[in-house]
């Protein structure tokens, strides 16, 4: 019987050990129910989730009519001996987002020499895009474009720039010289922005056949007049109850092209076809006729 005992003491230890065991694992699974709770509540569908910010709406819907942007007046002035005195306009897929319009001509004043007048306006618009920015950010980012390609213009030399007040929200200007057909040239250069458009108002002029190059002065400050009445015509022309964006082109179509190409810019011939002046008065010699008549055929696509 003592011996027994003993045994039947580490009997009854191991038969304890299970229980232990059964005990510790409920205690470990109720911890663990505990932490999972606590983590599905940490992730629940409960916790808000950020909106994203809305971009501001463009203000312009609509572009002006780029040939009645600038005054009759204004144009005439400008470019007295213009080939068409209402302007021409530039070709564009869609003007509700890129239009222009331009003038030039030769103006004969017979011993006296020629001067050549070119003037070009261009408008770009740009919608609001959640991806991109507002069209005034958009539009801000051509605006910097277009100065920077003004500058680079191929051959221009004396290149100067300077910002502009007055015009728009943001303006500068641009001049420089340039020698072509054998000519001196001054150029000036506007750029502007107003809201979501940004307008590039080219102007530059030359003498011929002896004729006084223009001041640098002279064309600047037309440039700038002109510049004024177009970034004006932007508020007051551009009119639409269709809303920004309604049918708006692809960025491949928008971005094409950084300012438009002017269809009267490949010539400034102001060539009479039946010997006359550009005023439609019978020139005093045939010798002053040929050597003005070779000064403007040499001064084709002058621009």
């Amino acid at each position: 019987m003592h011996r027994s005992a003993p045994r039947l003491s580490r009997i009854l230890a191991c038969a304890a050990v299970p229980v232990m065991l059964v005990v510790a694992g409920c205690s470990s699974d109720s911890g663990d129910k505990k932490e999972s709770g606590s983590s599905a509540s940490s992730t629940s569908p409960s916790a808000s989730k950020k909106a994203e910010p809305t971009v501001e709406p463009a203000k312009f819907a609509a572009l002006p009519d780029p040939c009645k942007s600038i005054t009759k007046k204004t144009a005439t002035s400008l470019v007295p001996a213009a080939k068409s005195k209402n302007g021409t306009a530039t070709t564009s897929s869609d003007t509700s987002y890129r239009a222009g319009c331009s003038w030039n001509g030769l103006d004969d004043n017979g011993v006296k020499g020629s001067q050549y007048r070119w003037l070009d306006v261009g408008f770009t618009r740009f919608d609001s895009d959640q991806a991109l920015g507002s069209g005034a950010k958009r539009a801000q980012q051509d605006f910097e474009k277009q100065v920077a390609k003004a500058k680079a213009a191929e051959g221009a030399k004396k290149v100067a720039e300077a910002p502009v007040s007055g015009i728009g929200e943001q303006a500068t200007k641009i001049t420089y010289d340039l020698t072509k057909t054998g000519e001196d040239f001054k150029y000036a250069t506007v750029v502007a922005r107003t809201e979501n458009v940004v307008i590039t108002l080219t102007y530059n002029g030359a003498g011929y056949a002896g004729a006084k190059t223009p001041s640098a002065d002279d064309i600047l400050k037309g440039a700038e007049k002109a510049a004024k009445e177009a970034v004006a015509s932007v508020a007051a022309g551009a009119k639409s109850d269709k809303p920004a964006g309604s049918d708006k082109p692809s960025e491949k179509a928008t971005d094409k092209a950084d300012a438009p190409k002017s269809s009267g810019d490949d010539s400034a011939d102001g060539k009479t076809t039946d010997g006359k002046t550009a005023d439609g008065k019978t020139a005093d010699n045939k010798s002053t006729d040929k050597k003005t008549s070779a000064h403007k055929t040499s001064v084709k696509k002058t621009s």
